[in-house]
């Protein structure tokens, strides 16, 4: 585990960093699902707004 020595004789620990890549953009799969389920969510919502309304 890396660490570093203070002045005073102090170790300070630090935790490993994580590997870093860069972000993928969605493809097609990804992005007809992301659609899909925000269309999903759009209804959920105004059907629960509809029978809010309607109690």
């Amino acid at each position: 585990m890396p660490y570093t020595t203070e002045e005073d004789g102090r170790l300070n620990n630090f935790a490993k960093e994580p590997k870093m890549y860069g972000a993928q953009p969605p493809n097609q799969n990804q992005q007809r699902n992301y659609i899909i389920l925000g269309i999903a969510g759009a209804l959920l919502v105004a059907g629960l707004v509809f029978v809010a309304a309607s109690v």
